[in-house]
């Protein structure tokens, strides 16, 4: 047996301040609240994927790596909503792949805690 058939079920998003992190995820960036397991854990629906955003136990260190890329239909939108929220992005939607039918636009942004997040966004050639 293997993970062919395996998806993603829930990803572990480590943060400092509990109040602060869920204020992002939450207020900042809209992804829909679920519920909270204060004082360490609370739970997101990111497109059927749960996003654990949680406060590390004492003496256990942030492990901080794997970047989360967020599809969006209109890049530009979002990101503009997003920067007038407050979210520093480190640069402005930009093309990184282009195919003949395609253009594969990324916008890259971290947390209040230092975590890699990206919008990404697929559209057809010219039209971003």
């Amino acid at each position: 047996m293997n993970l062919a058939n395996a998806k993603v079920a829930q990803l572990l998003i480590p943060i400092e301040d509990f109040e602060k992190g869920v204020a992002f995820y939450r207020d900042i960036l809209g992804v829909p609240f679920l519920f909270a397991a204060p004082p360490q854990m609370a739970f997101f629906n990111c497109g059927g994927v749960r996003l654990l955003v949680g406060v590390m136990p004492p003496g256990q260190k942030a492990q901080r790596g794997s970047a989360i890329y967020f599809q969006v239909p209109d890049i530009r939108a979002v990101y503009s909503s997003l920067k007038g929220s407050g979210v520093t992005f480190s640069a402005e939607p930009h093309v990184v792949n282009r195919t003949p039918k395609s253009e594969l636009w990324l916008a890259e942004f971290t947390d209040p805690d230092g975590n890699q997040l990206a919008l990404m966004s697929e559209v057809v050639a010219g039209g971003a």
